[in-house]
C-alpha cells in the first residue's frame, strides 16, 4: 500500500499497531505463517540481500540469534513480514504505530519512514555498538516489580551515589513495572533493595545494558550512521520511546533515536498517549505477546491481539474488521 492510501486508511481507524523489541524473538519464528503466505520469505529475502547474510536461517536454526547484532535486524524483519501479510490480507491500517525499543524502528519501517533494507544495516549496528559499549559482563538489567516507579529512581540513585558505577531507570513498561540497567554490581544492589521494600526483582538473561548512560558512547557513533541514512517523516504517526510524543520533523525523529539508546523507554506513557487518542484496539505485530498482554490491562483498551502465528492473524484480522465497521 502508498504511503498516501497508507495514510488516509489510518485515519478513520481506533486500532493502533504495537511492535516488540529484542526479548521476543524465539527459534522457528513464523515457520508456520511463511508455509501460508509468501510474503513472509520474499520480505527475510529482502532483508538478508540488504545485510549480507541469510537472517530466515538463523530465524529457524538459532544459530546465533542470541547476540544482539543478529537479533535485532532478525526481530525487525520478523514484524515487517506480519506487517506485510496484514496489509495483503485487507487489515485494517492502525492510527497509529509504536515500538518497544528495537520495534521503533520496525514502526518506522511500517510507517515508510525508512526502507527495510536501511533499518536491518542500522540496526545490526546498533548491535555491534551496543555490544561494544559495555565489557561483557560488566553491565546488567533487571525487572522490578511491584514498586512505584517514584521509588525504583530513588533506589537507583541511592545505589548510584554509593557505588562505582550508575543504575538507572531503563524501560517503564507498565505501572509497577520497571526495569533497571548499569553496572552489574550496581543492578544487583537495587535487586536486593527491592525485595527489602517488598517488591520483585528478576534478572534478565541479557548481554547488554541498553537504555542508560552506559550506552552514550554507542549513542555518539550511530548518530553518524543516521545522518547517513534516508529518513523521512512517517505515514502513520509513530509514537517515539523517548519522549512518547511524534516527532513533527525529521531533525528531531533522529535525534530520539539516538537518545533512545541511552534514555529510557517511556511505554507507559506511550500506551497512556494511544488511550488518550480513543484507541480501542491493539495489534502486536511482531514473535510474541508481551506488549499485546501489557495492553490488555489498560482500561480503554477493548481487545489486544498478537499475530505471529495462522490463528492468531486470522482471529485479529475477523475481529478489528468487525469492531471497526468494515464488515457485518
Amino acid at each position: 500500500m502508498s504511503a498516501k492510501r497508507l495514510e488516509q486508511a489510518a485515519q478513520a481507524t481506533k486500532t493502533a499497531f504495537l511492535f516488540p523489541g529484542q526479548g521476543s524473538q524465539k527459534v522457528g519464528m513464523l515457520a508456520e505463517l511463511a508455509e501460508q503466505f509468501s510474503g513472509v520469505s520474499d520480505t527475510f529475502a529482502e532483508a538478508s540481500d540488504a545485510i549480507g547474510f541469510d537472517l530466515w536461517h538463523i530465524a529457524q536454526s538459532g544459530e546465533g540469534l542470541d547476540r544482539t547484532e543478529n537479533t535485532q535486524p532478525v526481530l525487525l524483519t520478523a514484524s515487517i513480514a506480519l506487517w506485510r501479510v496484514w496489509l495483503d490480507l485487507g487489515g485494517v491500517a492502525p492510527k497509529y504505530l509504536a515500538g518497544h525499543s528495537l520495534g521503533e524502528y520496525s514502526a518506522l519501517v511500517a510507517a515508510n519512514a525508512m526502507s527495510l533494507g536501511d533499518a536491518v544495516k542500522l540496526v545490526n549496528l546498533r548491535g555491534q555498538l551496543m555490544q561494544s559499549a559495555v565489557p561483557q559482563g560488566e553491565g546488567a538489567m533487571a525487572a522490578i516489580l511491584g514498586l512505584e516507579d517514584a521509588k525504583v529512581i530513588e533506589l537507583c540513585q541511592s545505589v548510584s551515589q554509593a557505588g562505582n558505577g550508575s543504575v538507572e531507570a531503563a524501560n517503564y513498561n507498565a505501572q509497577g513495572q520497571v526495569v533497571i540497567a548499569g553496572t552489574t554490581a550496581l543492578v544487583q544492589d537495587v535487586m536486593a533493595l527491592a525485595k527489602e521494600q517488598s517488591g520483585k526483582a528478576i534478572a534478565l538473561p541479557v548481554s547488554v545494558p541498553s537504555h542508560c548512560s552506559l550506552m552514550i558512547p554507542a549513542a555518539e557513533k550511530f548518530a553518524e550512521a543516521l545522518e547517513h541514512t534516508a529518513i523521512e517523516l512517517p505515514s502513520i504517526p509513530v509514537i517515539q520511546n523517548v519522549g512518547a510524543e511524534i516527532a513533527t520533523d525529521v531533525a528531531a525523529l533522529r535525534k530520539a533515536l539516538t537518545e533512545q539508546l541511552y534514555k529510557s523507554v517511556q511505554w507507559t506513557k506511550t500506551m497512556q498517549y494511544i488511550q488518550d487518542q480513543g484507541i480501542e484496539y491493539v495489534v502486536e505485530c511482531g514473535p510474541g505477546n508481551v506488549l499485546a498482554n501489557l495492553a490488555k490491562r489498560l482500561p480503554n483498551i477493548e481487545k489486544a491481539f498478537p499475530i505471529d502465528t495462522k490463528s492468531r492473524m486470522e482471529d485479529a484480522l475477523n475481529a478489528i474488521l468487525v469492531a471497526e465497521g468494515k464488515i457485518a
